[in-house]
């Protein structure tokens, strides 16, 4: 690295040290989630429905949340509570990050002086999160860490609700937040520095591509329960659970890395560790080919089953004229009816329906959302491998960069959450509709709102 590259890194870690990176991620994940909620609902999704969000006994401790209860969540209520959740832990954040930064002077051994400062918040908030009194948001503590045990410890018998589905698929958005963790815990113990991250040794260049899997294999886990259970009839699930475990091999042939640049200094001398290309390396050619599966198989499965667009399907075919997607007529929000629906039976299947190229016959959002979503979801997938690549980031040479790829897939996760939830009421109203479940009299209709879009007012030119 250049000289001035070098002083902007040292810079960026006196000045906002791992710890303090790791608070504000988690921060930008709350307000995500908040505005994944409050958008939904602005755009006329019933994410109450969607999310199957529900609310048990107040007066029963052991049943605040949980998804097979009779009384739905009030969706204004959950958004504004995230919002305020937001608030406080950024003031909190702030607060420690300002006090730390003020008794530091940026003086490089003041850093390391002052270093219990992110402990202590840490501690505090763990504590917090924690604490059985109702005090500090307890209702939203308690869904939160109920969630985490239904994804963790929730038996092979049970079933998999898609708000847990949804709640894992973020954790993997943060499992580089998770090594970061990690690597802050490192940070703070006797002889190391808050500026640069400690040297791996043996069996613990292990440990840290094993944390960062966590989240990986809930969702293989889930995966898994769903291909097993006795009401599946798709291999689906199973291709799903392949997905996941693409990303394995990513993190501890990562870690293997560090062997590689061993091999190469004993071949080469000192000068190849500061190589970043070592394709001579089957190790390093290894790594690279199960990045390059884990990246295009992520973004295939994203864009075929969790969007549910017809881009990158084997075999889909758009007959006819390219039309705008048919409107969607949505139910008034909590109206106990169908998430989907039609005063009349359709004329023709979806199926046979003509809608533009790649997409699909029913669409929530403006035309020209899709077509962004899955250019902008490319490139940040991607980063994949090295958003999963512990060798990459072991070194403080490049830490803003990887902060910056970190704050990147959040928002990819953030803006994928929109439409997988919009994909997941389409089928659910397709389900509906095909069973049967949606017959209504005409002297017994509900009422229904129309969602229209600029692009449905008027055709697309051939």
């Amino acid at each position: 690295m250049s000289e001035p590259d070098v002083d902007l890194e040292f810079g960026y870690s006196l000045s906002f040290p791992l710890p303090f990176r790791v608070f504000a991620l988690t921060s930008l994940g709350i307000l995500a989630w908040a505005t994944n909620i409050h958008g939904l609902d602005n755009l006329g999704v019933d994410v109450v429905s969607a999310l199957d969000l529900r609310v048990g006994d107040h007066h029963s401790p052991s049943q605040r949340y949980w998804p097979d209860s009779p009384r739905k969540a009030d969706v204004t209520v959950l958004y504004k509570n995230v919002y305020r959740i937001f608030i406080t832990y950024s003031v909190w954040c702030l607060v420690s990050w300002t006090t730390f930064r003020s008794l530091s002077q940026g003086n490089p051994t003041l850093v390391d002086l002052y270093g219990y400062i992110p402990a202590v918040f840490a501690l505090l908030t763990v504590i917090i999160l924690l604490l059985p009194f109702h005090v500090l948001f307890k209702p939203e503590r308690d869904k939160f860490l109920h969630a985490i045990r239904r994804c963790i410890s929730s038996s092979p018998d049970s079933p998999v609700y898609f708000a847990d589905v949804v709640f894992a698929d973020i954790f993997t958005s943060f499992a580089k937040v998770l090594g970061d963790v990690f690597i802050s815990l490192r940070m703070l113990f006797p002889g190391n520095s808050l500026l640069e991250p400690p040297a791996d040794h043996g069996w613990t260049r292990w440990i840290m591509p094993t944390i960062m899997s966590i989240p990986y294999l809930v969702r293989f886990r889930q995966c898994v329960i769903e291909w097993l259970s006795v009401d599946n009839t798709s291999r689906r699930p199973l291709a799903n659970a392949v997905k996941y475990a693409t990303a394995f091999p990513v993190m501890y042939l990562s870690a293997a890395q560090r062997l590689v640049v061993s091999d190469l200094i004993n071949e080469k001398g000192k000068q190849a560790a500061e190589e970043a290309w070592h394709g001579e390396h089957p190790l390093f050619r290894l790594w690279l080919l199960f990045a390059a599966i884990n990246s295009l198989y992520s973004f295939w499965w994203d864009v075929t089953n969790d969007w549910g667009l017809e881009l990158l399907k084997p075999g889909s075919k758009t007959s006819g004229r390219p039309l705008p997607p048919r409107r969607l007529v949505l139910p008034h929000l909590h109206s106990g009816t169908a998430l989907l629906g039609s005063h009349r039976p359709a004329p023709e299947s979806e199926d046979h329906l003509a809608y533009p190229f790649g997409l699909r016959p029913t669409l929530l959002y403006p035309l020209p959302v899709y077509p962004l979503l899955v250019f902008l979801n490319l490139i940040l997938r991607l980063t994949w491998s090295i958003k999963l690549s512990s060798h990459l980031h072991s070194k403080s040479e490049g830490s803003v960069a990887i902060f910056l790829i970190e704050v990147a897939e959040i928002v990819r996760r953030w803006m994928w959450v929109f439409v997988r939830v919009e994909w997941e009421v389409i089928k659910k109203a397709r389900e509906t509709r095909n069973t049967g479940r949606t017959s209504f009299s005409d002297t017994d209709e509900p009422e229904f709102e129309l969602i229209t879009t600029p692009t449905m007012e008027h055709e697309i030119d051939p």
